[in-house]
C-alpha cells in the first residue's frame, strides 16, 4: 500500500437527522413522542433522545426499557412489555415517520457548502443512519432537491445491524472503496456516532450547533444567554469526549479545519511508524 493510501483522509461518512439535515433530529423525537403518548407512556424529550440514532426498533427497546417507560407500561397495561408490542410500536412509527419525515429533511445550514469544498479537496461523502431504507425512500430526494447529496448511504436493514456495531461504516468504506479505516472519519450527533466510528477503527468527531445530543432547536439555540449555550455546550462537548469523539467541532463548517487537524495527527502517526 503505498504511502497517499494511508497518509490522507479519504472519505467523510456522515450521519443524516441531526447531523446533515433536519436540525436537531426533531422528526424522530417528534413521532417517537406521538406514538408512546398514543399508548398512554409519557416521556420527556431527554428520556426520548438518549438512544438517539440507534435502529429504530432498537430505540423503542431503550425506550420501553428506561425506569419512567417499564414502569408506566406496568402501570398502564398490567404486564411488562413484550417483543410483540414492540413490533406493534415500530410499525406504527414507520408508517407515521413515512407520511412526516420529507418534511423534515431540509440540510442544515452550512452542509451543502461544506460537503462542496470537502469534494472539492477530492474527499468521498458516505452516509449511515438509523433510518431504514423504506423511511430513507423519503429523505434522500428532499435533501437531494435542496442540494445534499451523499455518494453512498447505508441503513441498517442493509447490514442487518445498527449503531453503535461498525458494520453500516464498513460497508459505506467496501462500497467506495476507502480504506484502511484510519483514512475515514464518522461525523454524527450522538454517542452511538462516535462508537459506530471508533468499532469501526476510523475517527469520528461530534457536531454541537443542530445536534441531538445538544438538544436545542434553531430557535432555542439562537435565543439562549451566551453563559447558558458556553455551558451547555461544554457540557456536551464532555459526552462526546467520554464517548471517544476524537474532534468536536461547534458547527459543520468546521469540519474543513477538523479534517486538516486528522491529516496532520495522520502524518504524525506516519513519522512515529517509520521512527
Amino acid at each position: 500500500m503505498n504511502k497517499t493510501d494511508t497518509g490522507k483522509i479519504q472519505m467523510v461518512v456522515f450521519d443524516w437527522a441531526g447531523t446533515t439535515v433536519d436540525y436537531a433530529s426533531s422528526a424522530p423525537s417528534v413521532v417517537f413522542d406521538r406514538v408512546f403518548s398514543e399508548a398512554g407512556i409519557h416521556l420527556t424529550k431527554e428520556e426520548i433522545n438518549r438512544p438517539m440514532g440507534m435502529e429504530k426498533r432498537a430505540h423503542i427497546r431503550q425506550l420501553l426499557s428506561c425506569e419512567s417507560g417499564s414502569s408506566q407500561w406496568m402501570q398502564v397495561y398490567g404486564r411488562p412489555w413484550s417483543e410483540e408490542d414492540v413490533d406493534r410500536l415500530y410499525e406504527k412509527f414507520e408508517k407515521t415517520l413515512y407520511r412526516v419525515v420529507a418534511d423534515y429533511s431540509e440540510p442544515i445550514p452550512g452542509v451543502v457548502e461544506t460537503v462542496e469544498k470537502l469534494r472539492e479537496q477530492g474527499l468521498k461523502i458516505g452516509s449511515t443512519t438509523g433510518y431504514t431504507s423504506k423511511m430513507m425512500e423519503q429523505v434522500i430526494p428532499r435533501a437531494a432537491q435542496l442540494g445534499y447529496q451523499a455518494d453512498c448511504v447505508v441503513t441498517p436493514d442493509v447490514t442487518g445491524a445498527g449503531r453503535p456495531t461498525p458494520f453500516m461504516l464498513l460497508e459505506c468504506m467496501r462500497q467506495m472503496n476507502c480504506y484502511p479505516p484510519r483514512t475515514v472519519v464518522k461525523v454524527g450527533d450522538t454517542v452511538v456516532d462516535i462508537a459506530e466510528g471508533k468499532n469501526a477503527g476510523a475517527w469520528s468527531i461530534g457536531i454541537l450547533a443542530g445536534s441531538n445530543l445538544l438538544g436545542l432547536s434553531r430557535e432555542e439555540y439562537e435565543k439562549m444567554g451566551s453563559e447558558e449555550l458556553e455551558k451547555r455546550k461544554s457540557e456536551t462537548a464532555e459526552i462526546y469526549r467520554q464517548a471517544g469523539a476524537d474532534i468536536v467541532i461547534e458547527s459543520i463548517y468546521d469540519l474543513p479545519a477538523a479534517v486538516r487537524e486528522l491529516n496532520h495527527r495522520l502524518e504524525m502517526l506516519e513519522k512515529e511508524e517509520i521512527a
